[in-house]
């Protein structure tokens, strides 16, 4: 019996594109799917119905390549509503097992999309195109405004989605509009009815939504080129689109929730320590002894209010599993304590006593923190796997 190809479908979706849209067609027909031999290619065109009479270009080839389809939405619906409505479309009736988002204009390089099959043969489930790695570029003719939209915006991007996560360094291009992305386990588990973007924005939260499906990213190079026709996608609103997706994002995102509680806790905790630390060197201890008790006050306080409100949804009750627990945070916050005692005690016999507390402020920021959000979430209320 003859084993089916996979099936991969390039979705490409159009407002206004009748003078580039046959082109793109042609070349992907012609040149590009032909090249792709372990692959059952298909071409989707998406179109808000274009006064220009784009869909009309698709539905008059569709004649000479079977494998070409289109969807028409009634009206300008948006690129990311375009995108929804493709890869729904894409997995019901074609059945998909890859979709590819690409740009119907050659911004996009169409010999990329035999790269992205290879990377998904390899065993990634999720490759974009990066114009920020070697081999990677933007056209030399954008002005600065664009430059700087793509180069600072993407990494201000990044850096809410997903520092200090590793994705924060896998992902170096999150902007991008070039993306393959595996269907069975990933893209059939995306909520798409409930974005908070359907325009520009949308390429964020698939994105972020793809990567906390534990989707394995590649990336590969992008040399983007330059429109052949039309107007840009880009408007005036794209940014505040984008920044608005990735707040709200990051906002409802539960580990960044714990991670807000967490960092209020720890500055009750610090305040608890600095008071600590005031009162047992009044009372005669050496700062860093007096560190040391002030950290076990700030223990307590912190094993407590992470309990009751920041790990709230994973909360240790029982009173022997509280005791059990409390003393294994003990034990993991002994660790804290040992930075503690070391940097005030080494930072005050460099700079003298009266500065113990930016000394402890520099342990806690630099060292205590990071060391203790790892041990609370690997440790003291990790997750239980059924």
């Amino acid at each position: 019996m003859k084993r089916r190809k996979p099936v991969a479908v390039v979705i490409i979706p159009t407002y206004n594109e009748a003078k580039t849209i046959g082109k793109m067609i042609k070349y992907l027909f012609r040149r590009t799917f032909p090249m792709i031999k372990h692959w059952q290619m298909k071409l989707l065109v998406v179109d808000d119905t274009s006064p220009d009479g784009t869909y009309k270009i698709v539905q008059k080839l569709q004649k000479k390549y079977p494998d070409l389809y289109l969807y028409l939405n009634p009206r300008k619906m948006g690129i990311g509503y375009a995108y929804v409505m493709g890869f729904k479309y894409a997995m019901k009736e074609l059945n998909a097992d890859v979709v590819i988002e690409f740009d119907g204009d050659f911004q996009h390089p169409p010999d990329t999309i035999p790269v992205m099959l290879k990377e998904i043969e390899k065993g990634a489930d999720y490759v974009l195109g990066s114009r920020k790695i070697p081999g990677g570029s933007v056209p030399k003719t954008w002005g600065f405004k664009r430059k700087l939209f793509t180069y600072l915006g993407g990494f201000v991007a990044r850096l809410i989605l997903f520092f200090p996560s590793k994705a924060f360094w896998q992902v170096t291009d999150p902007t991008t509009g070039l993306k393959a992305s595996r269907v069975k386990g990933f893209v059939d588990r995306l909520d798409m009815d409930h974005l908070y973007s359907y325009k520009f924005g949308y390429k964020l939260e698939f994105l972020y939504k793809m990567v906390k499906l534990g989707a394995k990213v590649k990336e590969i190079p992008l040399k983007f080129q330059l429109r052949r026709a039309g107007e840009s996608k880009i408007t005036p609103e794209t940014a505040k689109d984008i920044f608005r997706t990735i707040i709200l994002l990051r906002w409802h995102d539960r580990t960044a929730q714990s991670f807000l509680k967490f960092a209020t806790v720890g500055f009750i905790g610090y305040l608890v320590n600095a008071l600590g630390l005031e009162v047992f060197y009044r009372l005669g201890l050496a700062p860093n002894w007096a560190a040391a008790a002030g950290a076990e006050l700030a223990i307590i306080s912190n094993f407590t209010f992470n309990n009751i409100w920041t790990f709230s949804y994973k909360k240790i009750t029982g009173l022997k599993a509280i005791i059990a627990k409390f003393i294994t945070f003990n034990l993991t916050s002994a660790g804290a304590v040992v930075i503690q005692f070391f940097v005030v005690g080494w930072g005050t016999k460099i700079t003298g006593d009266q500065w113990r507390q930016l000394w402890l402020v520099i342990a806690i920021v630099f060292f205590i923190v990071p060391y203790n959000w790892l041990m609370y979430n690997k440790i003291i209320w990790k997750k239980q796997h059924p």
